[in-house]
């Protein structure tokens, strides 16, 4: 090795500095954490694992319009607009579906009512032979937020 008269290496022994990056490294990590992470996505997801059935399901008969049978908060019962007993539901609802019993058949109940009379009407309903009844429920709506009165920091 060449010394020169500062006591100094010339440059050509044996530490030079890199010119270029060497990307070896670099790749090796990344290829390690794309594993760790393809191992780990299907293990962050939560729920219950369900094998759904397979169908070759129709569309739904749009030709007839749904009754709904509707239960007010004093547990009256109403077909369309019109009230009626529960002993003579199946028979009305027999007649306004001439004896179609996949007529559709919706059940909407005050949420305040118990549970326990909404079901009584369902259960009146597919004991008279229909089998398609449902239960309806509300959507929520979003409501925009309020803007803060004068002088208040909103939030």
């Amino acid at each position: 090795m060449a010394i020169g008269a500062n006591g100094r290496s010339n440059g050509r022994g044996r530490y030079r500095p890199l010119s270029e990056i060497n990307v070896t490294p670099l790749v090796d990590v990344m290829l390690v954490l794309l594993i760790i992470f393809m191992v780990t996505a299907p293990l962050m997801t939560s729920g219950v694992s369900v094998d759904l059935p397979k169908t070759d399901a129709k569309p739904l008969n749009t030709d007839s319009q749904p009754l709904t049978v509707s239960i007010d908060a004093a547990g009256k019962i109403f077909l369309q607009d019109q009230e009626v007993q529960l002993p003579e539901l199946v028979s009305k609802l027999q007649a306004i579906a001439q004896n179609d019993q996949e007529r559709r058949i919706f059940v909407r109940g005050d949420k305040d009512l118990a549970y326990g009379r909404i079901m009584e009407v369902m259960g009146t309903i597919t004991q008279g032979g229909f089998t398609k009844v449902a239960l309806l429920a509300e959507q929520p709506t979003l409501q925009p937020a309020k803007p803060a009165p004068a002088g208040q920091k909103a939030g």
